[in-house]
């Protein structure tokens, strides 16, 4: 059977939301409210999350989401490293480059312990 998807969004929680929505916002995302208590974060055209004003500490520290970079990873782990976000957000934390067999990548906890990947393919 086909699908007929047009796209497809995880629901991560928050530890503390306006943190977390500046956090986002610093990264580059656009953060838009939904509801009183959830967030719509879109990373570009069909590609976005639910932000959602809830914390269950097992699940935002299990929670995990890859990114798949187009552009040259060193270039984009860069610019992420710039925005200093461990500096401004407790408890963030950045990788530096991971070199798979598969490929490559990085990643990123945010504020609420969700581990971010961002990579590329080989």
């Amino acid at each position: 059977m086909i699908h007929p998807a047009k796209s497809i969004r995880t629901f991560i929680g928050t530890k503390n939301y306006e943190e977390s929505i500046r956090f986002y916002e610093v990264l580059g995302f656009e953060v838009r409210s939904v509801g009183e208590k959830m967030s719509v974060v879109v990373v570009k055209e069909n590609l976005s999350f639910y932000l959602q004003d809830a914390y269950l500490k097992s699940w935002c520290e299990n929670s995990m989401i890859f990114l798949e970079i187009e552009c040259d990873l060193e270039s984009y782990w860069e610019a992420i490293k710039v925005l200093g976000l461990p500096d401004k957000f407790p408890g963030t934390k950045l990788s530096t480059i991971q070199h798979n067999d598969w490929g490559n990548e990085f990643f990123l906890h945010d504020p609420a312990g969700v581990l971010w990947h961002f990579g590329n393919f080989k």
